[in-house]
């Protein structure tokens, strides 16, 4: 690897060294390839030979590294809106698609995670003996068969 091919980049305060291959290649349409790809006039800090980009660099590695092996990273939840709004600025579509893909895929696991499910409520039904204090409005009652089940005093509000 020549060193002509290195880029050292200041995003927002925060330093990066990678190269022109690791910017244009995974996402050609990019601005990140366009800015590096030899179109465009790209202006380095005459002392350090940084470019500079005025954004947030706390999850610029993380572009980075999605550039360099095309795996999503694994985050809080609260981090994958601000990584969505930097691929976004950077218009790295594979990448939204893959956050896109990751912030769904947790919501369907925490929705599915609170139901109730029909073993979970019939165990209720069987081992409680006063229903009036049982709350099933979160209960999964899809395709449910109460059958000769006492419910009376349930409480089944939305």
């Amino acid at each position: 690897m020549s060193f002509r091919n290195i880029v050292y980049l200041n995003i927002g305060g925060k330093k990066f060294w990678t190269t022109i291959d690791t910017l244009t290649q995974r996402e050609p349409d990019s601005m990140l390839a366009a800015m590096f790809s030899g179109r465009h006039t790209v202006h380095k800090d005459p002392e350090t030979g940084y470019v500079f980009v005025d954004r947030d660099g706390k999850h610029f590695r993380h572009i980075l590294n999605w550039l360099r092996d095309g795996i999503v990273p694994c985050l809080e939840e609260s981090q994958y809106p601000e990584l969505l709004r930097e691929a976004e600025y950077y218009q790295l579509l594979e990448l939204m698609d893959g956050i896109r893909g990751c912030m769904s895929k947790r919501k369907d696991e925490e929705d599915t995670g609170t139901e109730l499910s029909r073993t979970d409520i019939i165990k209720c039904i069987q081992y409680t003996r006063d229903l009036s204090l049982v709350d099933f409005s979160y209960a999964c009652l899809k395709n449910a068969f109460f059958t000769r089940a006492n419910l009376q005093s349930a409480k089944f509000k939305m």
